[in-house]
């Protein structure tokens, strides 16, 4: 598997230290916490992606380039660029509280 990116291996560290916590309320506390913001957070980031494919399309790399940087398929690369998600969640219809 490929060298994590560090802003990932951070990510996946805040996770571990959330399972260490000795005090079973505050950890269940923080996790909610996490988890109440998560579907923003996972929208972002899928956008974020979304505008990077795109960029990397504008400066010329091809599909199959792109779908080799992320590890998908070149036909996944392009979904990702139109926005597209995976079959198998619905897309997420927004709140009315934001």
């Amino acid at each position: 598997m490929d060298e994590q990116v560090e802003e990932v291996r951070r990510l996946l560290e805040a996770i571990e230290r959330l399972e260490q916590m000795q005090d079973d309320e505050a950890c269940a506390k923080a996790v909610t916490q996490v988890l109440e913001t998560w579907p923003d957070h996972h929208a972002r980031l899928r956008e974020l992606r979304q505008q990077r494919v795109l960029r990397m399309k504008e400066s010329g790399m091809t599909w199959q380039q792109i779908g080799d940087v992320l590890g998908v398929h070149f036909t996944r690369a392009q979904q990702i660029a139109k926005g597209m998600r995976g079959s198998k969640r619905p897309k997420r219809e927004p709140t009315s509280d934001g």
